[in-house]
């Protein structure tokens, strides 16, 4: 059975990206098969990041936006749509044309929504409107991303995250890495496996840096291992996936590696 996540959170600079990318890389250390779909056309993290899993859409043209259905089809995996900022109309308006609830009910797919906050006035505002606009047709993941603010009180405190919970929403926490680290991360360039184990490149992290990367996200994993949304599910076919989704993963990220070295 496939799996859809739609990573959003509409504001720009609450981390919906470094989320997207934390899933990415624990799909592949756990040989989960997977997809990525880069919808941010104006950051395309997972693009630059994750290129080798990764293709982009828009969510503007249904049929560019139809690769979401379509790389859920295609076999037994997860599919990671790392969202653009202010696109839930536009979300809202391909699932409704396209029923993709109507399909995604017939094909057995199931669709979950990752809400990203910061815990301020217009993240907690957003997550009211897509409870109102999805309502109980999506499973709903909060994130309170501490790497962008250590106050979340306007969000516990809210009726939004209790209507969320209400439907059967999960919350989680993301806890925050050094700003330096993670900049010297995303300067790398690269996967976050590839930034904690290359050595040879004028833009590789310290050993100390790799130490604080390698701790942070050992964190972040730890409430993603307790959700059964993201445990394997081993039939036969997806053993057979997850092997060549193993195998695929070190090859690329080894060539990760060694272009970053050059």
């Amino acid at each position: 059975m496939s799996q859809i996540h739609f990573i959003g959170g509409e504001k720009g600079g609450v981390g919906k990206s470094v989320v997207a990318r934390v899933l990415a890389q624990y799909m592949i250390d756990h040989n989960l098969a997977f997809a990525a779909i880069d919808a941010d056309e104006s950051h395309g993290a997972l693009m630059r990041y994750y290129g080798d899993y990764t293709q982009h859409i828009s969510l503007k043209n249904f049929a560019s936006a139809d690769t979401i259905m379509d790389r859920a089809l295609g076999g037994n995996r997860r599919v990671i749509v790392d969202l653009p900022a202010q696109s839930t109309q536009s979300l809202a308006n391909w699932m409704e044309e396209g029923d993709v609830l109507g399909l995604s009910q017939e094909t057995g797919i199931e669709l979950y929504f990752w809400h990203v906050s910061d815990g301020g006035f217009d993240s907690v505002n957003e997550l009211e409107r897509i409870t109102s606009t999805f309502g109980d047709s999506l499973k709903y993941i909060v994130v309170r991303n501490h790497g962008r603010s250590p106050d979340f009180s306007q969000l516990d405190e809210g009726n939004a995250l209790a209507q969320c919970v209400s439907l059967g929403g999960t919350v989680i926490d993301l806890p925050a890495l050094d700003p330096a680290t993670m900049y010297r991360i995303d300067r790398f360039g690269s996967s976050f496996w590839a930034a904690c184990h290359t050595t040879e490149s004028p833009l590789a992290l310290s050993v100390m840096e790799k130490r604080r990367c390698s701790r942070w996200l050992k964190n972040a994993y730890l409430p993603l291992q307790n959700m059964p949304a993201l445990r394997p599910q081993l039939s036969s076919v997806q053993s057979s996936q997850s092997s060549q989704s193993s195998q695929s993963s070190q090859s690329s990220q080894s060539s990760q590696s060694s272009q970053s070295s050059q």
